[in-house]
């Protein structure tokens, strides 16, 4: 048996898929991969009680789930240019001295958060499957699993696919350029 060699440059002509549509990966072998994306909550800041019910609520939400599955975290830049740009309209159209401190004190925080390379962290739930009727029914799943735990989930978006992907490929930094062609 000899093994094909694949010289070429582009990452699309080794990875396994084939498009992103729908809310899935499709892969070469109609796999489609998906999940669900968890909004954030800091549970830390609840008392004690509610601390332990929602992770009380996720070691049972975990023992549900009775197929493969990858819980990815991921961090995603903030982008708060349209927040520092209304600041700064706010600022020049207020005249009270107290107001514009007040102003002046949260474009000082975002220009941290810019300097500092703020970020979020994401949760995703993420399985694969050839059928789309459990795909869909593995969706609501999770959803309402999560949701039983405190937790606001929803499927994972077209956007959000390539995000992971691209975090995934390229260790977590963005890429601000174009299509890199081999020399």
């Amino acid at each position: 048996m000899s093994k094909k060699s694949n010289s070429s440059g582009f990452t699309e002509d080794w990875l396994p898929l084939r498009a992103i549509q729908n809310n899935m990966i499709i892969t070469r072998d109609n796999q489609k991969v998906g999940g669900v994306k968890i909004a954030p909550r800091n549970i830390f800041i609840l008392d004690n009680d509610m601390q332990n019910n929602i992770l009380i609520g996720l070691k049972n939400f975990y023992n549900t789930l009775d197929f493969e599955f990858w819980l990815i975290v991921a961090d995603r830049p903030v982008d708060i240019s349209v927040y520092m740009s209304q600041m700064q309209l706010l600022l020049n159209e207020t005249s009270s001295p107290a107001v514009r401190k007040l102003i002046m004190q949260d474009i000082d925080k975002g220009e941290t958060f810019i300097r500092n390379n703020v970020v979020d962290t994401e949760y995703f739930f993420m399985f694969k499957t050839k059928d789309v009727d459990l795909f869909q029914k593995r969706i609501r799943m999770m959803i309402n699993g999560l949701a039983q735990c405190g937790l606001n989930a929803s499927q994972i978006s077209n956007s959000d696919l390539r995000f992971v992907l691209e975090n995934f490929l390229n260790g977590g930094n963005t890429t601000e350029f174009g299509t890199v062609m081999p020399v």
